[in-house]
């Protein structure tokens, strides 16, 4: 039996952080995929109070929560460390990685599931999200310097469900080159490096699930 075992689904953003984050490390683990609609009795028993993916369980301990299984990989297994060691930089890490799930997922998430004037006021909070990611990467490759780290991790699903899965799905384009030169040059590497590539769901089947899940909000929108 496998040390590590991850539950997730195929599609799930915050799981891939935790694949890409063990991929990187070296560390081999065993998928459970959850059936979100039908959830086993293992991921209820592993996460009881948020009952959702990912969960990472180490030796039959579960851990939840995406950042936070991140920063468990990165404590317990040290090789190519994801946070810096300076007390500071690891802090500004953490902050930013909580920026991108408090702040800008929401924000283009409202921009992917509305449209008219709802879309157009989201698009306008979403590129204020943006700008201070932008400012962030000045002078860097990556969110942590040089090499790939926790908050490019955090951020990673900006580089596909974003720029080409939701891009798709709606005609919206909200990271062009123009405004978010910076951040443009970022998600070409970040999407470019093996670990991540090769660990892509299918953009395919990406496209049809979300185009769904929009069309569903927008018709429950409809009949309100």
């Amino acid at each position: 039996m496998a040390e590590v075992k991850l539950f997730r689904t195929w599609s799930s953003p915050f799981a891939l952080r935790i694949v890409w984050a063990l991929k990187l490390k070296g560390v081999p683990y065993e998928t459970i995929y959850e059936d979100l609609s039908n959830k086993s009795p293992l991921l209820l028993q592993y996460n009881p109070i948020h009952k959702k993916v990912p969960v990472l369980v180490h030796n039959g301990k579960p851990i939840a929560e995406s950042l936070v299984i991140l920063e468990y990989i990165d404590e317990t297994w040290k090789e190519n460390p994801l946070l810096p060691e300076d007390p500071l930089e690891r802090a500004a890490a953490r902050f930013w990685a909580k920026f991108g799930d408090d702040k800008v997922l929401p924000s283009i998430w409202e921009s992917f599931t509305n449209d008219g004037k709802e879309q157009e006021e989201a698009i306008v909070k979403a590129k204020e999200n943006l700008k201070y990611l932008e400012e962030e990467l000045k002078g860097k490759k990556f969110f942590g310097g040089e090499k790939l780290g926790f908050v490019d991790i955090a951020l990673g699903w900006l580089s596909q469900y974003e720029s080409s899965v939701f891009e798709d799905v709606t005609g919206m384009k909200l990271l062009t080159e123009e405004e978010f030169p910076l951040l443009s040059a970022w998600k070409l590497t970040f999407a470019d490096a093996p670990i991540i590539k090769d660990n892509w769901p299918s953009r395919d089947k990406l496209v049809a699930k979300f185009q769904a899940i929009r069309e569903d909000h927008l018709l429950k929108k409809a009949k309100k």
